[in-house]
């Protein structure tokens, strides 16, 4: 889906990401599913996940299951 067929939400990104444009950014659809975009790309892809789908990534990282793939636990 392009993300900028994706009206009337507001996309939300993290504190932590830095101010040279290197985000993704998140939104809540009617409906309870969720948007991803990266937010160099404003108008490019997004992607959507059910509210199910999100829980299970957002507790998947939160316990840093995914630290392995940027080197974070080298």
């Amino acid at each position: 889906m392009a993300a900028d067929g994706i009206t009337s939400v507001r996309w939300v990104k993290s504190s932590a990401s830095s101010g040279i444009g290197n985000c993704v950014e998140v939104a809540a659809l009617p409906g309870g599913d969720f948007a991803v975009r990266n937010s160099r790309f404003p108008g490019g892809p997004a992607l959507v996940f059910t509210r199910d789908e999100m829980t299970a990534f957002v507790a998947g990282a939160g316990a840093g299951e995914f630290d392995h793939l940027h080197g974070a636990d080298a």
